[in-house]
């Protein structure tokens, strides 16, 4: 894409357009080139100038911005910023929109939008940004495989005949001292969904950071815990790290893992930014090179940025296996390839073989 990022804000309130519109605006390589009160009118400025990045409201009048986003992606892929309310209902809605195929979120709040926004433009600016250097491709290939969800199986389906109580403990007693820990940021809400989707109720305990605001990771990990095996969970501190669980560290905090003998739990913690985010990828893989040493798999995944590549080069210098996504199937390929720089990457695979390769992890002795 060359000269500016030409974005077109799609919402209801014309004081979030005016105001947005300013913000994007002060970047220089930026340029708002239409603003629309709904999709209706959206598509008859997008038909005289298509836009690389649509910001766009969900709860709307005259058509839904999730039914105008599925269109989108029907007629001509192009990435879309979803800008919610900070609310449950908004950040369920900001999920379907995930799926769908929107790449980013960004929040405002009920009341004192102006100020909230002015103090995180630098959060907009960076949702635009990343959009706009995103592989819509894989995006409309990802969300293609997500239509369909996978069945929830009990454990005795997983596993069949054989006793539920036994079964748990041996596989507790095979990866106890294992763990996975997986850091993703744009594009990782259907990347993550591809891999976590594949996994069976064995596989080691995994620990995630999605970059997302606060609010969305509870909406996130519900979504995930209804269409997946496993058992996925917005992480509270003092959960523990077991088989056959994924815990996503909440939006606004830290997540760290601390070991207590042969267990590891969370501790969820509440701190600065770390490389602008909150949670960090960096924060997590950290604590994980220190606690676990070897008995880890790292895995860093699609995003904009270097979050997690010093922690993952901590791990790898540690002793544990790391995993890159690969550029070719990433949406962005940026936090993969600054850690693949450093030095602390042992293998680069594509998307579509991560879960086989933490099924492997698991199998493994020692």
């Amino acid at each position: 894409m060359s000269g500016k990022i030409k974005v077109m804000l799609v919402d209801d309130s014309a004081v979030v357009r005016q105001v947005l519109a300013a913000l994007l605006g002060k970047d220089p390589a930026i340029q708002v080139i239409a603003s629309a009160p709904d999709p209706i009118f959206a598509m008859d400025k997008m038909n005289l100038q298509w836009p690389d990045v649509i910001v766009l409201d969900v709860e709307m009048p005259r058509m839904d911005g999730i039914t105008f986003l599925k269109k989108i992606m029907s007629i001509r892929p192009t990435p879309v910023v979803i800008c919610s309310t900070l609310t449950e209902k908004g950040a369920a809605t900001s999920m379907q929109a995930m799926a769908a195929g929107a790449v980013a979120i960004v929040t405002k709040p009920k009341a004192g939008l102006k100020n909230f926004l002015e103090l995180d433009e630098g959060d907009i600016v960076q949702a635009v940004k990343a959009a706009a250097s995103s592989n819509m491709r894989h995006v409309k290939a990802m969300t293609m495989a997500g239509l369909v969800p996978a069945p929830k199986l009990s454990i005795d389906q997983v596993m069949p005949n054989s006793d539920t109580s036994q079964t748990s403990l041996s596989a507790m007693a095979i990866t106890t001292d294992k763990l996975v820990a997986i850091g993703t940021s744009t594009g990782g809400t259907q990347a993550l969904e591809m891999v976590l989707k594949q996994l069976s109720r064995t596989v080691p305990g995994i620990v995630i950071v999605q970059h997302m605001p606060e609010k969305f990771t509870a909406a996130f990990a519900d979504r995930l815990n209804s269409i997946c095996q496993i058992e996925v969970l917005e992480a509270k501190n003092g959960d523990r790290v077991i088989p056959g669980r994924a815990l996503v560290a909440p939006g606004g905090r830290h997540m760290q893992v601390k070991r207590s003998g042969a267990q590891y739990h969370v501790e969820v913690i509440d701190a600065p930014p770390v490389n602008r985010h909150r949670p960090s990828v960096d924060v997590l893989f950290r604590s994980v090179a220190k606690c676990a040493g070897r008995n880890v798999l790292g895995i860093i995944m699609t995003g904009m940025g270097d979050d997690g590549a010093i922690g993952m080069r901590e791990m790898h210098d540690a002793g544990a296996e790391t995993i890159a996504q690969d550029e070719k199937t990433c949406v962005v390929y940026g936090m993969p390839k600054e850690a693949v720089k450093l030095g602390a990457i042992d293998k680069i695979t594509a998307l579509g073989n991560i879960a086989g390769l933490i099924e492997a992890y698991g199998r493994k002795h020692g």
